[in-house]
């Protein structure tokens, strides 16, 4: 069971949301609010696996909700639902630590689809984000020559298809290892590039030159 926290203000919006994966076998969703306020709190009392986040919120909005999220809870997965897809947006919740992101528009089996995708080491992003994201961080030039962070040879192919897009059971097999040793090489190219989520690494390894 995949246990969901929401953050979105519009009212009928979150209900919708609720409904969804509380009528679909597999999920559950253990919470829904319409800002970040209380979210270290809700975070620690709910323990979701995953949260879906909108940024434009009163109060306290999805970026500053996800970077305190990032502060306190490292593993739990965290996926933008918003309306907004432009550059701004799109690069701080990145650099924030999401897991993913994902429009509004995104119909509701693409929503579910990319949930369970999340918590397989996946990083579900619309397709325009996705390319707005390969325009951020493809063609900026390293400022300096390319630094290897002393990652193995094993670390650099598990980094190489994670920014192609593979979820962690792609890369387990297309590596031909077992998906508790691909969690292994994650952990340690999060401690050895010092980031926190999958968004991140992919990120750094773009405008670094990583792989």
């Amino acid at each position: 069971m995949i246990k969901i926290l929401l953050y979105e203000d519009n009212a009928p919006l979150r209900e919708g949301l609720s409904m969804l994966f509380n009528g679909t076998q597999g999920f559950s969703v253990v919470g829904a609010f319409q800002n970040c306020t209380q979210v270290v709190q809700q975070v620690s009392h709910l323990q979701p696996d995953v949260i879906l986040m909108d940024i434009d919120m009163p109060g306290l909005g999805g970026i500053a909700g996800l970077k305190l999220i990032r502060s306190q809870f490292k593993q739990v997965k965290v996926v933008m639902l918003t309306v907004f897809d432009d550059n701004q947006n799109v690069l701080e919740a990145m650099q924030a630590g999401a897991d993913g992101y994902l429009l509004k528009k995104t119909p509701p089996a693409k929503l579910l689809e990319a949930v369970a995708d999340v918590c397989e080491g996946g990083a579900p992003m619309t397709s325009s984000v996705a390319r707005q994201v390969l325009q951020l961080f493809a063609h900026k030039a390293p400022a300096q020559a390319p630094t290897s962070y002393q990652l193995s040879d094993r670390e650099k192919e598990v980094l190489h298809w994670l920014v192609q897009g593979y979820s962690y059971k792609m890369v387990a097999a297309q590596l031909f290892i077992s998906l508790e040793t691909v969690r292994s090489h994650v952990k340690k190219i999060y401690e050895k590039l010092q980031v926190n989520s999958k968004s991140e690494a992919v990120a750094k390894a773009f405008k670094e030159n990583i792989t």
